[in-house]
């Protein structure tokens, strides 16, 4: 009995843990509108699109500098 208990928990997976949140119309709406919004700019070559692009490959930059250089620190924080 313990083998055919064993094989049933080795062909047995975890279940993935996620999340739901809650999403309503206006929050799809407006997400889908600056989606679009974005996509509409890029297409038409807009001055403001190509700074938007600019200063967000900026945002990525600093922001993995950051975490490269506090990451030790907050590393124990993190698993609390």
């Amino acid at each position: 009995m313990s083998q055919l208990f064993q094989k049933f928990l080795d062909n047995l997976e975890e279940g993935k843990r996620t999340s739901r949140t809650t999403v309503t119309r206006a929050t799809k709406i407006k997400r889908a509108t600056g989606q679009l919004a974005s996509k509409e700019a890029k297409n038409r070559n807009d001055s403001l699109y190509k700074r938007m692009i600019f200063h967000r490959e900026l945002y990525f930059k600093y922001r993995d500098l950051i975490h490269k250089k506090y990451a030790p620190r907050v590393r124990s924080k993190a698993r609390r």
